[in-house]
Order: structure tokens, then C-alpha cells, then sequence
């Protein structure tokens, strides 16, 4: 379906632009934002492939199962319909990690088996379960410690203190985090006490 609404809205902006006679500015912008984009693309590879090394580093000398036995009594609470052996649970917490050192990228992945995981332990229903609510809550407003992605593109575009960004990040982060949470369990409790 999205991909329809983006044929539709670049036809309409094509047919505006001839009948306004900006198809030349049009064409133009079309080729800067390409070439910006290349460039973009280029700065933010160099950065994104030095923190999955640095995570893949963690990972082989056991930084992340470090971090991953930290957060577990953390997550356990958050998730109480998840046994903490599951593998959901791992899931969960590479993603989280993942996203902490900001490698949205790494942390997609992790993310989606995660969620088979808890669909599999919600006995494959096509009704999210309240671990799934909360993991989907969670990944979409998770702290960032590193946001790596941030820092690119400040590099990129030659900002004076391009690392400035991670305390800001690291507060709104923190508390978009609890509010993600405190929303989830609030929903939760008024159904169930619906229910």
C-alpha cells in the first residue's frame, strides 16, 4: 500500500511541475538529493561498520553477555509472561543492547525474531500478547547511549562538536523509555481491569 501512496505522490508532483513549468527545478533536485544521498550514505557506512565491529568485539570477548546477565532481572520484571530461559527473552536483550549503542540496523533483525518468539509463546494467535505490546513499546522508545546514526550525519555535515548530541540523546532517550513503559502497564492494567 506504500508503495502506492509514493507512485501516486511522485506522479502528482511531475504532472504539477509541468503544469507549472518547474520540471527543469524538479529534475534538478531529483539529481542533488541523489548525489546527497550517495554522500550521506557513504559517511554514515564508515560509522555504522566501526560500532558492529566494536559490538562484534563485545560479543566474541563477552561485553554483551555481561550486559545481557546486568539488564536480565531488569527484563525479567518487564516481561513476566517470558520465561527467562526462552529464547525470546535473549532475543529481547540483544535487542535492547543493540539499540543502546544505537545499530538500529543490528537491532532490526533481533527485534523480529523476537517478536516470532513471543508470537510463538502467545500459541501463534494473530492478537498481540502483553509481552509483545511491551517489547514493541520498548524497541520503539529504547535508550540510546550511542546514537551512532545521529553522530554520522553531524560528521558528515561537519558540525563543530558532532558528540555533543549523546547527553541530550541519552536524557530524552531515559524518558521517553519510562514513558513507554508507564504508558504499557497503565493500558494493561485498565483492560485487565476491564476484563
Amino acid at each position: 500500500m506504500v508503495n502506492y501512496i509514493w507512485v501516486f505522490m511522485t506522479i502528482v508532483g511531475f504532472v504539477f511541475a509541468m503544469f507549472n513549468g518547474t520540471l527543469e527545478e524538479v529534475n534538478k533536485a531529483i539529481f542533488d538529493g541523489a548525489k546527497e544521498a550517495v554522500t550521506l550514505c557513504i559517511g554514515l557506512i564508515s560509522i555504522l561498520v566501526f560500532w558492529l565491529g566494536m559490538m562484534r568485539i563485545a560479543e566474541e570477548s563477552g561485553l554483551l553477555n555481561k550486559l545481557s546477565m546486568l539488564f536480565r532481572p531488569i527484563v525479567n520484571r518487564i516481561f513476566p509472561d517470558v520465561p527467562s530461559n526462552h529464547p525470546a527473552m535473549g532475543y529481547i536483550l540483544s535487542n535492547m543492547i543493540a539499540n543502546m549503542f544505537g545499530l538500529g540496523n543490528a537491532a532490526t533483525p533481533l527485534g523480529i525474531k523476537a517478536m516470532e518468539e513471543l508470537k510463538q509463546l502467545n500459541g501463534g494467535k494473530n492478537s498481540a500478547s502483553r509481552s509483545m505490546v511491551t517489547f514493541l513499546a520498548i524497541n520503539t522508545a529504547s535508550i540510546t547511549i550511542i546514537p551512532t546514526t545521529v553522530i554520522a550525519i553531524r560528521m558528515n555535515y561537519n558540525s563543530a562538536s558532532p558528540t555533543e548530541i549523546v547527553v541530550p540523546t541519552l536524557i530524552a532517550t531515559i524518558i521517553s523509555m519510562l514513558g513507554a513503559v508507564m504508558i504499557d502497564r497503565y493500558f494493561y492494567n485498565r483492560r485487565r481491569r476491564k476484563g
